[in-house]
């Protein structure tokens, strides 16, 4: 790997949700130089999200930073030991050793944890609850865009919640965390858990699930932060 600055970003997204959520997040780091791509990841299995990422991180200029939000953690877990990956951002994403998927790291929550309000699987796919979408993935997004966003709701596979990591990047690369400390998804014990175990350099921003769309600033400054950490 190179020691000239790191400029392309790739950003993944995590469950339920498409690639239009980073929209600030792109227009925050284009604006300072950065190269941003957006994968599109179909949710349908952990496969071939990790595929569609590397086309993506292919196709981008030189050294990339890997970005992943929620399940989108899992996603550049798997992929980002591609050698074109100088760094990982984990923004209140999973970030599972080998052997996990979100489903083993969700399936005893504490007692008090929040429960995200899941529905029952359709044809091997799983949706939230449209009512109380807000309340638990954008409690801090504007009223009318978190209502959009619960009802363009991508179906998250079977497959994706189940897919298990073989080779996690974040053995080999360096790692940057955000832990969003209003998050009702992803309890925040559970976020600094796998931060700490991560060895990643780790920054907390009040903030929902939903922090990529609600803080997309304090978002752009931690990969920034990263871009810059593995350039020097």
């Amino acid at each position: 790997m190179s020691t000239k600055s790191v400029k392309s970003v790739v950003l993944v997204h995590g469950g339920f949700v498409d690639g239009s959520g980073w929209e600030g997040v792109y227009k925050a780091l284009s604006k300072n130089g950065y190269k941003v791509s957006v994968v599109q990841n179909p949710t349908t299995s952990l496969a071939d999200d990790v595929a569609a990422t590397r086309r993506a991180i292919a196709a981008a200029e030189g050294d990339v930073i890997l970005v992943g939000h929620s399940y989108g953690g899992v996603v550049i877990t798997e992929a980002g030991t591609d050698p074109k990956v100088a760094g990982l951002v984990y923004i209140t994403a999973f970030a599972p050793d080998q052997g996990e998927s979100v489903a083993k790291l969700i399936a005893n929550p504490p007692p008090g944890a929040p429960v995200p309000p899941i529905l029952p699987p359709q044809d091997g796919f799983l949706l939230l609850d449209r009512t109380q979408f807000a309340a638990s993935f954008a409690a801090d997004v504007e009223s009318s865009l978190a209502d959009f966003m619960a009802n363009a709701q991508v179906p998250w596979g079977l497959d994706a919640l189940n897919g298990e990591v073989t080779k996690p990047a974040w053995k080999v690369k360096p790692s940057w965390y955000l832990v969003a400390t209003d998050d009702k998804m992803i309890p925040v014990p559970a976020q600094r858990m796998m931060a700490n175990r991560a060895g990643a350099k780790t920054v907390d921003q009040s903030g929902s699930h939903a922090v990529y769309v609600s803080q997309p600033q304090a978002v752009a400054a931690i990969i920034e932060d990263a871009a810059r950490g593995v350039s020097n």
